[in-house]
């Protein structure tokens, strides 16, 4: 009897924090901003959180000859600082006419002409040739407050406001008994972030921003970004399963994040730092 389809499979496009970084020292980690895709194989339906510049291998993977393109396409934001969002514009599937790609956005101030304005901002004038009405995808902008149950596929999803200049979010995924947790550009200060604990409570995979050393935070106050330390003690306290630290310091190269991805291990042994084009099954 054949293995029943994961109910979640997650792919890293984009591991990097603040800005892309190229050069032959970040070629294990990768070097392009935040993306990560969250494929229902069962359903052929591709959910992504972010558009840093790694949506454009996501774009590319997807528009390659024999590739399975998903019947339905969603596009969530933690929030809109610029390494989130740059990519978009050189998303190829957002060229295609006849598709449709929901850009949705939840939390406190959710808001619909919001969601629209930031996104088309950044493309049109001054800052890009083409206007994001110009792209040719039916957008589908799409806002809610706190949760979202969507039957046709049975994931649920959490969203909870934290810490960052600007805010952002944090997200619980759920689906098949499954649970994931995704927590980047979160500050929690001098103490854990308790509701961030909670909504990761047992989860399969917590994945969590670790963009500094617990030497490197210091002075850092208010910039809205966490430690390798802060990470590993939300895991603990939550009892997740797995932990994957990501957005990584454009200054932190392979050799760098190897060497701290072997002291985070000798303290929660499940424990990775995430790579582009790095596949976790749930």
């Amino acid at each position: 009897m054949p293995n029943a389809a994961p109910s979640m499979v997650v792919k890293f496009y984009g591991t990097r924090g603040s800005i892309p970084v190229c050069s032959k020292d970040f070629l294990e980690f990768g070097g392009n901003t935040s993306c990560v895709a969250i494929d229902l194989p069962d359903k052929n339906v591709l959910n992504i959180i972010d558009a840093g510049s790694g949506i454009r291998t996501l774009g590319q993977e997807l528009m390659a000859e024999g590739a399975k393109f998903p019947e339905e396409m969603t596009i969530g934001f933690t929030h809109f600082h610029w390494d989130h969002i740059q990519g978009f514009p050189f998303f190829p599937p957002a060229y295609m006419s006849d598709l449709k790609i929901n850009l949705l956005m939840m939390g406190r101030n959710s808001d619909f002409d919001r969601l629209k304005k930031i996104l088309f901002d950044q493309m049109g004038g001054a800052f890009f040739p083409i206007a994001m009405g110009d792209m040719g995808a039916n957008f589908n902008f799409i806002s809610m407050k706190h949760k979202v149950t969507q039957n046709s596929t049975g994931m649920s999803v959490v969203a909870r406001v934290h810490s960052h200049p600007g805010g952002a979010l944090s997200y619980r995924i759920e689906r098949n008994g499954k649970v994931l947790v995704i927590s980047t550009d979160i500050e929690h200060g001098e103490t854990i972030d308790q509701r961030i604990v909670e909504l990761a409570r047992d989860a399969d995979l917590l994945i969590h921003e670790a963009q500094y050393t617990t030497e490197e935070l210091v002075g850092k106050e208010g910039w809205g970004h966490s430690s390798y330390r802060q990470a590993i003690q939300v895991a603990q306290m939550a009892n997740v399963k797995q932990l994957i630290m990501t957005h990584h310091d454009p200054s932190h190269n392979d050799y760098f994040l190897a060497r701290k991805e072997i002291e985070c291990q000798k303290v929660f042994p499940n424990s990775l730092l995430a790579r582009e084009g790095m596949v976790i099954e749930l």
